[in-house]
């Protein structure tokens, strides 16, 4: 089940994907059946381990188009070991909302993002978040746990001051919010409730079969209790290297070339992207990753029932 809707946030074969924080993988799986160079990083090594499994069945089973590539390394956020403008595309879901310093985040992500590249962040949204804190502290209030909850605007605005354009947002998960709901109130860690169970019956089946029903359900719950905040974003080219460019094509009398051209050759060279992280092995990154920062494993994202 993905929280980035690829028909808002377009991938092309060939682009330079990293998907921060990657947890299980999802976002990760789906950029490689799109024909993507992608990288998964995530400071838990067990997932990295079994995201790395994926990504080698998905492999043998020639779901990836010719090529793709998909790498899973251990990383940190605030600190990735990437060259500047290694990506096309970073994709960080359900994770910010557990990072002290998410305005480091950003900062590390802009970096590696090339000049004209699209960025997905994506979020706990503020209402249905507010009531599973007053359901249960448990919820929050563990090792790795959610710290802080967003408002759009505060998202928005904190995606702006580190340098990004967003050009588009929606909530999504709506039937999602009721399951959480009722996790907290009978116990985050209580599986057993016949509520709970009943629930969770109805979203494995719904990502499983699609029914048209659920799909017009979800529809129309999204703007009103989606789980999930979602933004798409670019990072602007840089005004002065357009206008050197602008002005030395202007002396030459021949068309400008695209500003980025030399960036993004630059970057595809130094970016990472092994066959398959877990047939060949991630390359050892250029800065040895400190294992903080990304999203933890003790605790299920809270954006999608698991």
């Amino acid at each position: 089940m993905l929280t980035v809707d690829f028909s808002r946030f377009p991938l092309a074969p060939g682009d330079r994907v990293l998907d921060l924080g990657c947890g299980a993988g999802r976002h990760a799986f789906e950029c490689y059946r799109r024909g993507a160079q992608v990288v998964a990083l995530d400071q838990n090594g067990e997932e990295i381990r079994e995201v790395a499994k994926w990504f080698a069945a998905m492999e043998e089973a020639g779901e990836a188009p010719a090529g793709a590539s998909a790498t899973a390394m251990e990383g940190d956020a605030l600190n990735l070991p990437f060259p500047d403008d290694s990506f096309d595309v970073v994709i960080i879901s359900e994770v910010m909302e557990h990072i002290p310093d998410d305005k480091g985040v950003l900062a590390e992500m802009v970096r590696v993002l090339r000049p004209g590249g699209r960025i997905a962040v994506t979020v706990p949204r503020y209402g249905p978040e507010k009531v599973c804190w007053a359901l249960s502290d448990a919820y929050h209030e563990v090792e790795g746990g959610h710290i802080r909850i967003y408002r759009g605007d505060e998202l928005l605005g904190k995606m702006r001051e580190a340098g990004l354009e967003p050009y588009g947002t929606h909530h999504a998960h709506g039937l999602h919010s009721p399951y959480w709901w009722l996790k907290c109130a009978f116990g985050v860690d209580n599986d057993k409730a016949l509520p709970v169970q009943a629930y969770h019956k109805l979203l494995v089946w719904d990502i499983m079969k699609k029914p048209l029903a659920t799909r017009l359900a979800e529809r129309a719950l999204n703007p009103v209790i989606g789980k999930s905040f979602v933004v798409y974003a670019t990072k602007p080219h840089l005004p002065q290297a357009a206008a050197a460019e602008t002005g030395e094509s202007a002396a030459s009398g021949t068309p400008a070339a695209e500003p980025v051209a030399g960036t993004a050759a630059k970057a595809r060279k130094a970016a990472p992207g092994a066959k398959s992280g877990a047939k060949s092995g991630a390359k050892a990154p250029t800065k040895a990753p400190a294992k903080s920062g990304a999203k933890p494993a003790a605790k299920p994202s809270a954006g999608a029932a698991k």
